[in-house]
């Protein structure tokens, strides 16, 4: 049975502070970091809209995903998020 991974940004508004991560449960990990489920990051700097995600396969592979997308700066961040997001709409409530 094929396992489905995501690679997606989080942003605490347009332009606003960015956050980058990987889970196989997009709809519960987004909804854990809007409820301020767990502690860190997002918790505290309010990062909670997912304005950017991509799916894939293997989990090797998304995490590589998530560690170049980290390593990127910020500019390449959101040019990013704008192509596949121009409005910057929270994708969480399409999950």
């Amino acid at each position: 049975m094929p396992h489905t991974y995501y690679v997606y940004i989080l942003a605490s508004r347009r332009n606003g502070t960015l956050y980058t991560g990987v889970t196989n449960d997009l709809a519960r990990r987004t909804f854990e970091h809007r409820n301020n489920l767990v502690p860190g990051f997002t918790r505290r700097y309010a990062v909670h809209f997912l304005v950017w995600y991509e799916v894939h396969n293997d989990i090797r592979l998304a995490i590589e995903r998530e560690k170049h997308i980290k390593g990127w700066n910020r500019e390449w961040k959101l040019k990013l998020i704008e192509r596949a997001n121009p409005g910057w709409n929270d994708l969480s409530a399409n999950l």
